[in-house]
């Protein structure tokens, strides 16, 4: 106890004397600020504003009309979370920007509209092709709308349709380019980076889920909420591909050479098929004297495999090696071992085949389940970083 007392004590001297020190408060404000600006959300939110005001200051000494309206619009939109979806985004409303600004300019120039019901037949002839166009490739999608602008706003201010669409290009061109430029530059978020947090969370899920649906071959579980946690599961397999998709485009612009996130993505979807068959599979519980054989082993099993995907998420975002897969062997070994026991002891012979399905499927589905923690243990050595690089690091 007195040695507890004067560890406190001499805590608090040294925080005492610690305290006037006033070379450590801007340390400690700038950490602060560092970790309050690690968010994703606010560096996203710093991004949008900063190159809507980019946009908007560099319009101002350029002869643009509505004090370059299009440029910070694009400059807004083109923004993405991610480096990757920035590209993307860009990429795809520059496209559609310009074939819908330079179709709708040559309608507008070729067919004359000085009367309202002649500008709806313009507006029809021009939005009707690039509707179609939009329905067959994403990428027209901005088109309909540009041309909608392009005629509408030249004839309220006046312009030429020629002239108004050189404007309207030369805006996108801006924001875009300030977009990117943004994006790159400033709190760059990276949708691999982003992608490997993703998909730890997918694992996390996974984990949480695996022992609950191994305990319904011994006890009825409410099917409902199974459902949910299923359909949750599927929300976060699908945002990391989307992610993962990103960070394929990024791989095009980056100085550093990143692991293919494609692999990582099947995989983890593969996992995902894994439990919608263990959950069909277990609908119901086992016979009794099946359940009391196999059901402590599955329970082995799910506790296992919680255990590795949990270590597996953390290696994820640390970038550190994959967990070692042994505990989940072994115990998928020992109920092959039981399986076998059984049918040599005679005790399936008496089950129905409906029965004898389920549990063969169940032995089909652990061995999917193990070759793909496998390949997850891949993924996750692939993303670590190696020993080089965290050396110089840690430097």
């Amino acid at each position: 106890m007195n040695a507890i007392r004067s560890s406190k004590l001499s805590q608090g001297d040294d925080e005492d004397q610690g305290a006037p020190n006033a070379a450590a408060r801007p340390s400690s404000l700038f950490d602060r600020t560092t970790k309050l600006f690690s968010k994703p959300h606010l560096r996203f939110c710093l991004r949008v504003t900063i190159s809507a005001i980019l946009a908007f200051a560099i319009a101002q000494f350029l002869p643009i009309p509505l004090h370059g309206l299009w440029a910070v619009l694009t400059a807004v939109v083109v923004t993405q979370m991610s480096t990757g979806g920035s590209l993307k985004a860009t990429a795809d409303y520059v496209f559609g920007t310009t074939g819908g600004t330079v179709y709708a300019g040559a309608v507008a120039a070729l067919v004359p509209h000085p009367t309202a019901g002649t500008v709806a037949g313009v507006l029809a002839l021009a939005i009707a092709p690039l509707a179609y166009a939009a329905a067959v490739n994403p990428s027209f999608r901005v088109a309909p709308f540009t041309a909608v602008l392009v005629l509408m706003i030249s004839t309220q201010l006046g312009e030429g349709p020629i002239e108004s669409a050189f404007y309207r290009l030369l805006e996108v061109a801006i924001g875009g380019a300030i977009a990117m430029a943004v994006s790159v530059l400033v709190f760059p978020a990276r949708a691999h980076s982003l992608g490997l947090d993703a998909a730890a969370r997918v694992l996390e899920n996974l984990a949480r889920v695996l022992p609950v649906l191994f305990a319904r071959f011994q006890t009825e579980i409410d099917t409902f909420d199974n459902q949910r946690v299923q359909d949750e599961i599927g929300r976060t397999v699908n945002a990391f591909e989307e992610l993962a998709a990103d960070a394929q485009r990024e791989r095009s612009i980056n100085f550093v050479a990143e692991p293919d996130p494609a692999a990582l993505a099947r995989t983890l979807l593969r996992l995902r098929h894994d439990l919608v068959i263990i959950g069909r599979v277990g609908a119901v519980p086992l016979p009794n004297r099946i359940a009391e054989r196999l059901g402590r082993s599955l329970t082995r099993i799910g506790a296992a495999t919680s255990d590795f995907l949990l270590a597996s998420a953390a290696a994820l975002v640390s970038r550190r090696p994959p967990p070692l897969l042994e505990v989940v062997e072994t115990e998928l070994v020992d109920y092959a071992s039981e399986v076998t026991a059984l049918r040599e002891g005679g005790l399936m012979q008496p089950l129905p085949s409906s029965e004898l399905e389920r549990i063969f499927t169940l032995g089909f589905a652990l061995q999917q389940l193990q070759q793909n923690l496998l390949d997850i243990a891949r993924c996750v050595q692939e993303s670590a970083r190696s020993p080089e690089l965290r050396a110089k690091l840690a430097a």
